[in-house]
């Protein structure tokens, strides 16, 4: 069978409504920002079902729906301007030491702002949800295919692609990391919804509910602007080609997880055990069965972490940037498995209770010593696990009028061995759903593997 191609019917750009002062001035980056350098843009976006009669009763539909997006989109960046600008370089050799700032310039006047593109795939909503994995089509349904965040430097900061499917509408956002995390990332998306839901029912003079902190956080003594110690781009961007994988999302109902979590802090006599940190030790123990690593093999459960809250003083909720890092469990395969599911565990959520703001501290002074840049060839271990994302955001509060939508998907950005992406279950209640990646005799394993298989649940 063929697979389906995507497309491309119209892109456009897409400024900020109104031009603000904060438009003329740089948006100087944080260690989180600059950490990013050489990561993937953030790639993830719902699928909806196509209004009943859209096709026959409104031909204009279409049309009329991307105007509205366009129109709210342009109001929405009117709070998020940044989005719409361009990474700048600027490099001074002739200075002591030789200076080199990467920084973001929003200048209304010389960037083209954020892309547009509306796109369309003779496929319908069950050609996405009904294959057991992910049907790699999904990854043209969004922009910046395989780009990283220095590729900003020419590369929109922000791209939202609208693909039309014959029953339904699939609307995909792709986030230089650089400017968002997981958390800014969603409130981006739901403002977004929010000016789209407030103009269709006629308001005026709209405000967001939650407007974004823009002003990048720094520790006493440092920034806002931060001097590199490289003179060429090719000193700290590298591109990493996944291997071969396969996407399953495996769903898990508020119930299966109520019991692993009574399950986990049974086993450690405890209380303390969170459902996420019960869930993660499971995958984190199924996933090391299914690939048969040596007992001495060392293994990690990595848990990404938001920062705002263990800074003290915090941060806003409402801060706009990146403020995450990684936590994570470590031990070896066998002692991973032959001990049971509250140990892993009680492991994980001793790496999360540690993270304090010393620890928050001590990484951003250690960043200033080494300026280091992620890199996923080597971040990524693939005798370990990461769990990314999060069931906390408010991913299916993002309509456009639509209605909730049916499932949550993401693109190619960060899909290596061993990574997990987690979702609110559509459902809601504590639900989750799992976006698990893996070589395909690691998926087969893990697959037949009863006591992960037996928490799976059927998704309604």
């Amino acid at each position: 069978m063929a697979t389906p191609t995507v497309r491309l019917i119209s892109e456009c750009f897409i400024k900020p409504k109104f031009t603000s002062e904060g438009t003329k001035e740089p948006c100087y980056l944080a260690p989180w920002d600059l950490a990013m350098l050489s990561a993937n843009y953030i790639q993830k976006g719902l699928l909806y079902s196509k209004p009943h009669g859209a096709n026959a009763d409104d031909p204009n539909f279409m049309a009329t729906f991307l105007d509205r997006l366009k129109d709210s989109l342009a109001l929405t960046l009117d709070h998020f301007y940044p989005l719409s600008g361009r990474l700048a370089t600027k490099k001074e050799d002739s200075t002591t030491p030789p200076s080199y700032v990467v920084f973001v310039d929003s200048n209304n006047n010389s960037s083209p702002g954020a892309k547009f593109i509306h796109a369309a795939a003779d496929m319908t909503v069950s050609d996405i949800l009904s294959p057991i994995y992910v049907p790699p089509v999904v990854y043209s349904f969004f922009d910046h295919d395989k780009a990283i965040n220095h590729d900003g430097h020419t590369l929109s900061l922000l791209s939202i692609q609208v693909t039309e499917l014959v029953d339904g509408i699939f609307v995909g956002c792709s986030i230089n990391h650089i400017m968002v995390d997981g958390t800014s990332f969603w409130h981006f998306f739901n403002s977004w919804s929010e000016v789209f839901m407030a103009q269709l029912q006629g308001k005026n003079n709209i405000s967001l509910s939650r407007p974004p902190v823009l002003n990048r956080w720094f520790p006493d003594g440092y920034g806002p602007i931060i001097n590199l110690p490289f003179t060429h781009h090719d000193q700290f961007i590298s591109r990493f080609e996944a291997p071969l994988l396969k996407e399953r999302i495996f769903h898990f109902s508020s119930e299966s997880i109520a019991k692993l979590k009574a399950r986990a802090n049974a086993e450690c006599n405890s209380n303390k055990i969170s459902s996420f940190q019960a869930l993660s030790a499971l995958l984190w123990r199924s996933i090391t069965r299914a690939r048969s690593l040596p007992d001495e093999q060392e293994t990690s459960c990595r848990l990404a972490i938001n920062d705002r809250t263990r800074l003290d003083p915090p941060l806003s909720e409402n801060y706009f940037g990146n403020s995450v890092q990684t936590v994570r469990g470590v031990t070896t395969a066998g002692e991973l498995l032959e001990h049971d599911l509250g140990w892993a565990a009680w492991l994980l959520h001793q790496a999360v209770l540690g993270h304090t703001d010393n620890d928050v501290r001590g990484w951003l002074d250690s960043w200033f010593e080494t300026h280091f840049i992620y890199q996923l060839g080597q971040f990524f271990d693939p005798n370990s696990i990461m769990m990314g994302s999060s069931p906390r955001f408010n991913k299916y509060g993002v309509e456009f009028g639509l209605g909730k939508g049916l499932a949550l998907r993401s693109g190619y950005a960060h899909k290596l061995d061993g990574t997990v992406s987690c979702y609110p279950g559509r459902e809601g209640g504590g639900s989750v759903d799992l976006e698990v990646c893996l070589p395909p005799n690691s998926m087969s394993a893990l697959e037949s593997n009863l006591e992960f298989m037996e928490a799976v649940s059927f998704s309604p």
